[in-house]
C-alpha cells in the first residue's frame, strides 16, 4: 500500500469515527436547539433547499447589495458577496435536507480541520497513529465541539481553516516554495469568507507569531545565509499581501463599513478611538478559577439553560463569573496528561511554538483579569473591535492537540520508556489523580462547611433559575464531576503505569488511551448535542397579518410592537424598521435612541404599519393618539395592525431647511411634536441653493415628486419645482450611494440625520439614486485578480508534481 493510500486510510477512519461519534445529531430530523439556529441559521437552510440547486449554485457579484427589508434599509458594502463562493456548502444545503444539511454541516467541518491538524502533525514528523489522535481532540474536544450547543455554525467552519493554514505555512517554510506561500493566504482568505470575522483575525495574529518565532529562531541559530534569510522574509511578506489582495472583495467593503458604525473610529466608544467601550469588549473573559474546568468540566456548570426545552443530563447549568456561557472549556484529561512527554523529551522549535498556542491561548482568553490582554486592547490594532476573548481557546485545543500527538510518540519510543526521566514523569502526572480525590474527600467531608462558606456564589440567579435550591444542586454537581474527573485521570495513570510495567503491548495501552480519552469526551459532549422538533411555528409562515401586509407597496415599513420576531416579516418581503444586531450605522442607533413614535420620526422613515397586540393597543391608545389607527385584526384576535395616517411617502420635496450642527440639539428638535418635515428639514450644513426661511416657505405637494423605480440598490423618481427645494428620500443617508439629475451629478446630503437629499434649482427632474461603492469595485478586482494568479500556480503546481512522479517511476 503508498503512502498517499495509507494517509486516505487513517482520514476515511477518522470520518467514520467521527460520524459514529455525532451520530445523535446526524441521523436525526429534528434541529439541534440552539437559538442561533432555530432562529437564524436553520431557515436560511430552508430557503437554499427549497430555491432548488441551480439558485443555490447561481453566483453575481455585480451589485455590493442594498438591503430594503431589514433595519430601514442595511448594507455590508458587497462584504457579504464573497459568501458566494462556498459553493460547497450551497450544494450540501442544496442536495440535503434540513434540518439533517445543518448538523452534517458542522461534523464535516469538524472533520476538515481535523485533516488539516493531522496533514500539520504528519509534516512536523508525528507518526499517523499519534497524528491521528491530535486531530481526534482537534473534532471531538469539548471546547470545539460544545459550539454545537451555542449554535455558531459558521464559527466552527471558521475554526476549520485554521489547521490548514499552519499546515500551509508550515510547507512553505520547509519547501521555500512560492505556491505554499500563496496558498496560505489563500487559506486564511476562504477562513474570512466564512464570516466569523474575528476568529479569522485571531488565526491571522496567530499566523503572524507563528512566523516571528519561526525566523527568530533560524536567526538565531544561523541556519540561513543572508540571501536565503531576505528570501523568507520576502515569501512572508508576499502571505501578507496576498491575503490581503485575495480576500478584498469582504475586507475592503467591511472596513469601509465599520467606520462608521457604532464600534468604529468615529464611535466614541474606548477613549475616542472607536471599537467597544472596554467592559464590552471584555464580557465573556474567562475567569482564572475556571480554568479548573480544563480538568473537570463541570465545576462551574454546563452550558446555559434555555427558554423551553432542555436537556435531562444536565444536572448543573453555567453560574461562573461570565454572563453566560453555551459551551466548555474542557479538552479531555488525557491531553493535559501528555503534553509533559515532549517537553521533557522532544525540546524542539514545534513543541515550544504549540506551547505558546496552549499557554497564549489561556492567558488572551482570561481577557480582564490579565494585564496582557489589556495592554493589547489599548495599543494592538483591531483587539478593541470584539468581545468575548475566551473565543482563542481554539488556539489552545490545536497546540494541545499537537503535543498530545508528540506525546504519544514518546509513549512508544522504548528506550525513552526506560530512562529515569520516565519514570520521573510517571510520578508527576500521578499527583493529577491524587489531587482530584483529595479534593473528592474535602467536598464530601467538609459539605456543611463549604455550603455555608460559599453560599453567596453558590445561590447566584440566573435568567431561568433562581431559588435557594440552586446551592445543593450546584454542590452536588461539583461533586460529583471531581469524582468522574479522578476516575479518569486515574483510568489514564493507570494505563501508562502499565505499559511501563510492560504488562500490556505499546498497540493496547494506545487503543485503550484512545477509548478513555473518547468516553471522556463523549460524556461531556453528550450534554451539548441536545435536538429538538422543528418548531411548528417557522419564520417564513404566512401569518394573516403578514397575508395583509404583503400587499402594501414596498415602499412603507413595518414595527411589531407586540413581540413578533421583525425577522419573520423580512423573510416574507415585507419591510421592518428595526431588527436587533450589536453592530449598528451610528447615525442610525443614534436616531433609534431618540426614537418618539408620536412625532415626525416615524414619518419621516415611511412607518406606516404597527403590529400590536389587541389587549395592549387599549390599554396604550391614548398614549398613541390619532395618528395610529386601526385597519386590520387577525382572524384569531391575536394581532392587530394599526396605519400611521401621518406618514410620508418614500420621497418629497421640502422648500426650507434648518442647519443644526450639534446631533443631540437636531434630534431633540425632531422629537418635537412641533417638527414638521413636510415644511422644512434639518441639515448639517448650509445649502448650496438660496431657499426661503421656514417661516415664509410653503409646503410643495407630494404629488410633485413621482417614484419611478424603488430596487434595492436602485432609485429613480421625478420631481418638479418652481423654485428652489431640496428633494428628501426616507431613505438612510450612506456613503456609496451616488445621485444624477437628467445625467448630471449630484451631491447626496445628509438630512434629518438619517436621511438622505439632493438640493434642486427650480425645473422638471429625472432623478436616479444608485449604491456602487468604490471598495466593492476594487475589492472584487482585486480578488479575482489573486484567484487567477493562484490558478497559475496551482497550473504550474500540478505539472511540477507530475514530473516528479514520471521521474520517479
Amino acid at each position: 500500500m503508498t503512502e498517499r493510500k495509507k494517509e486516505l486510510l487513517v482520514l476515511g477512519s477518522l470520518l467514520g469515527l467521527l460520524i459514529a461519534f455525532y451520530a445523535p445529531i446526524l441521523f436525526t430530523a429534528k434541529v439541534i436547539r440552539a437559538p442561533d439556529i432555530i432562529n437564524e441559521f436553520y431557515w436560511g437552510v430552508v430557503d437554499i433547499y427549497n430555491g432548488g440547486l441551480v439558485k443555490a449554485l447561481s453566483i453575481d457579484f455585480s451589485k455590493a447589495g442594498w438591503d430594503i427589508y431589514t433595519n430601514s434599509g442595511s448594507t455590508a458594502e458587497g462584504g457579504g458577496a464573497s459568501q458566494q463562493f462556498l459553493l460547497h456548502l450551497k450544494l450540501l444545503f442544496a442536495l440535503v435536507p434540513p434540518p439533517m444539511s445543518v448538523s452534517w454541516c458542522i461534523v464535516l467541518h469538524l472533520f476538515f480541520g481535523a485533516s488539516g491538524l493531522y496533514a500539520y502533525c504528519r509534516l512536523i514528523g508525528i507518526s499517523r497513529p499519534a497524528a491521528f489522535l491530535g486531530a481526534l481532540i482537534f473534532a471531538i474536544a469539548p471546547e470545539n465541539a460544545s459550539l454545537i450547543n451555542a449554535g455558531h455554525v459558521m464559527k466552527i467552519a471558521t475554526i476549520s481553516y485554521a489547521p490548514w493554514a499552519f499546515y500551509f505555512f508550515e510547507k512553505g517554510f520547509r519547501t521555500r516554495r512560492v505556491f505554499f506561500f500563496l496558498f496560505t493566504g489563500f487559506t486564511l482568505a476562504f477562513q474570512f469568507f466564512n464570516t466569523h470575522w474575528q476568529i479569522a483575525y485571531y488565526t491571522c495574529l496567530g499566523v503572524a507569531v507563528y512566523a516571528l518565532i519561526r525566523i527568530l529562531g533560524q536567526l538565531r541559530r544561523k541556519e540561513e545565509t543572508p540571501a536565503a534569510m531576505g528570501k523568507l522574509l520576502g515569501l512572508n511578506l508576499l502571505t501578507l499581501i496576498f491575503f490581503l489582495t485575495t480576500v478584498s472583495i469582504a475586507l475592503l467593503p467591511l472596513a469601509n463599513w465599520s467606520k462608521d458604525t457604532n464600534r468604529g473610529a468615529q464611535s466614541g466608544a474606548n477613549a475616542g478611538k472607536g471599537g467597544l467601550d472596554r467592559e464590552e469588549a471584555m464580557s465573556w473573559s474567562l475567569p482564572p478559577e475556571e480554568v479548573a474546568a480544563f480538568v473537570i468540566p463541570g465545576f462551574f456548570g454546563l452550558s446555559r439553560q434555555e427558554g423551553g426545552e432542555n436537556p435531562t443530563n444536565i444536572r448543573s447549568y453555567y453560574w461562573g463569573r461570565m454572563n453566560f456561557t453555551q459551551t466548555v472549556s474542557y479538552m479531555g484529561v488525557l491531553p493535559w496528561l501528555l503534553l509533559p512527554l515532549p517537553l521533557l523529551f522532544r525540546r524542539d522549535r514545534f513543541t515550544w511554538i504549540t506551547l505558546f498556542a496552549v499557554a497564549g491561548g489561556i492567558v488572551f482568553s482570561m481577557g480582564q483579569y490579565t494585564p496582557v490582554y489589556n495592554f493589547l486592547f489599548d495599543h494592538f490594532p483591531g483587539i478593541n473591535r470584539f468581545r468575548v476573548p475566551k473565543m482563542m481557546l481554539f488556539a489552545t485545543v490545536m497546540g494541545l492537540g499537537v503535543l498530545a500527538a508528540r506525546g504519544i510518540d514518546c509513549l512508544r519510543d522504548e528506550e525513552l520508556r526506560r530512562t529515569p526521566a520516565f519514570r520521573r514523569y510517571l510520578t508527576g502526572i500521578c499527583t493529577l489523580p491524587l489531587s482530584l480525590l483529595m479534593l473528592l474527600a474535602v467536598e464530601l467531608f467538609g459539605k456543611a462547611h463549604w455550603l455555608s462558606l460559599f453560599q453567596d456564589i453558590l445561590s447566584q440567579p440566573t435568567r431561568f433559575e433562581q431559588g435557594s435550591y440552586l446551592i445543593t444542586q450546584r454542590w452536588d454537581n461539583l461533586v460529583l464531576e471531581t469524582g468522574i474527573a479522578a476516575g479518569f485521570a486515574l483510568a489514564c495513570v493507570a494505563v501508562l503505569a502499565a505499559l511501563h510495567k510492560r504488562l500490556i503491548p505499546v498497540k493496547v495501552v494506545l487503543l485503550a488511551l484512545l477509548v478513555l480519552f473518547i468516553a471522556d469526551t463523549a460524556r461531556v459532549d453528550s450534554k451539548f448535542m441536545f435536538t429538538i422538533k422543528v418548531p411548528e411555528h417557522v419564520r417564513a409562515t404566512r401569518t394573516p397579518v403578514i397575508e395583509y401586509l404583503s400587499t402594501m407597496p414596498k415602499e412603507y415599513r413595518v414595527l411589531p410592537l407586540d413581540g413578533s420576531d421583525p425577522m419573520q416579516f423580512v423573510s416574507n418581503k415585507v419591510p421592518v424598521v428595526f431588527t436587533s444586531n450589536a453592530v449598528q450605522q451610528r447615525r442610525w442607533q443614534e436616531f433609534l435612541d431618540a426614537f418618539a413614535l408620536n412625532s415626525g420620526m416615524s414619518d419621516i422613515i415611511n412607518l406606516r404599519f404597527l403590529v400590536h397586540d389587541p389587549a395592549k393597543y387599549l390599554a396604550e391608545k391614548g398614549s398613541l393618539g390619532e395618528r395610529f389607527v386601526p385597519v386590520y385584526q387577525s382572524p384569531d384576535g391575536r394581532q392587530m395592525v394599526l396605519e400611521n395616517r401621518s406618514v410620508l411617502p418614500k420621497a418629497w420635496m421640502v422648500p426650507s431647511v434648518v442647519v443644526v450642527s450639534n446631533t443631540t440639539q437636531l434630534l431633540g428638535m425632531m422629537q418635537s411634536p412641533m417638527f414638521d418635515p413636510r415644511r422644512l428639514a434639518l441639515v448639517e450644513s448650509p445649502p448650496p441653493v438660496q431657499l426661503p426661511s421656514p417661516g415664509e416657505a410653503s409646503p410643495i405637494p407630494v404629488s410633485a415628486v413621482q417614484m419611478m423605480k424603488y430596487e434595492g440598490d436602485r432609485i429613480r423618481v421625478r420631481a418638479s419645482n418652481a423654485s428652489p427645494a431640496l428633494l428628501v428620500l426616507g431613505e438612510k443617508y450612506y456613503r456609496g450611494w451616488k445621485a444624477t439629475d437628467n445625467g448630471n451629478s449630484l451631491a447626496i446630503v445628509p438630512v434629518n440625520h438619517v436621511l438622505r437629499g439632493v438640493y434642486l434649482q427650480p425645473g422638471n427632474h429625472d432623478v436616479s439614486f444608485s449604491f456602487d461603492p468604490w471598495p466593492y469595485k476594487v475589492g472584487k478586482y482585486l480578488t479575482f485578480t489573486s484567484f487567477a494568479i493562484l490558478l497559475c500556480f496551482l497550473g504550474r503546481e500540478w505539472r511540477r508534481s507530475a514530473q516528479e512522479a514520471a521521474a520517479t517511476e
